[in-house]
């Protein structure tokens, strides 16, 4: 093939209309997506959202359906001087525009106040810890209560008057009371200490007797210890009046017992 005869079929009415349809094609898409898009987002549509804070929930629904908006509930709170299904947020806040595709989300008062978990911070936390602990989670605090102990630790809580304990559930809307020390403490409060017993015995107390004596005399002996006799035959007379004064014998290896 020529170049001449390329440029003449190039130059065919065939291919230059089959490039325009393509052509007016594309453009016909590009016109139909841009109104479409448009009409789908509302293009330059706008609602002033309504606020229907502290309203009923029944009434502001009946409010948002009048501008052509929905409402939808998120989450609950409590406010004890509000009634129940008040509504008590709403996002986007009253005053703002949206379209009409969006939704007003809100939050609504419960009929009564959640119940909480009170947490292990008996024996277990200092008057301070505690407190901080308590009010993040959403507990109402009162004034501590000061009984004998460590000062400022944790001993008990009280609500309405009553001991609760770990893992108890108790309302939001209760005031919390800790029991706290003092910074004295009494030996009844001191656990796990106990006085020895003792078991009493009587013991008998024996005073020693001296009025049984035995009696001694003094025998004399010569230097080989062999006792010496006077002209009778008989051994020389002691005297007792120094065992029986004192009551004890003078020398026992030169004493013995009268037969």
């Amino acid at each position: 093939m020529t170049t001449r005869e390329f440029f003449h079929k190039f130059n065919c009415t065939y291919i230059w209309g089959n490039i325009l349809a393509i052509v007016i094609l594309v453009l016909l898409l590009a016109i139909g997506v841009r109104f479409g898009l448009d009409y789908y987002t509302r293009h330059g549509e706008s609602i002033v959202v309504p606020n229907v804070i502290h309203k009923q929930y029944n009434e502001a629904v009946d409010i948002m359906d009048k501008v052509g908006l929905t409402i939808e509930v998120t989450d609950t709170g409590y406010v004890k001087d509000l009634p129940p299904d008040c509504i008590l947020e709403q996002s986007p806040a009253g005053g703002k525009r949206i379209k009409s595709t969006h939704v007003v989300y809100v939050t609504i008062n419960a009929a009564s106040a959640p119940s909480l978990v009170i947490p292990d911070i008996i024996d277990n936390n200092s008057l301070r810890e505690a407190q901080a602990q308590l009010l993040s989670m959403g507990f109402k605090v009162g004034e501590p209560e000061y009984i004998p102990g460590e000062k400022d630790w944790v001993y008990g809580i009280l609500v309405n008057g009553k001991h609760v304990k770990t893992g108890d559930r108790v309302s939001s809307d209760a005031v919390i009371v800790l029991q706290v020390g003092d910074g004295t403490r009494q030996i009844s409060d001191t656990a796990g200490l106990k006085e020895p017993e003792y078991e009493e015995i009587e013991v008998e107390e024996r005073t020693p007797r001296y009025d049984e004596v035995e009696e001694y005399v003094e025998v004399p002996v010569d230097e080989n210890g062999n006792e010496i006799r006077d002209r009778r035959g008989k051994s020389g007379s002691g005297s007792s009046g120094s065992s029986s004064q004192s009551g004890l014998p003078a020398d026992p290896s030169s004493l013995k017992p009268i037969d």
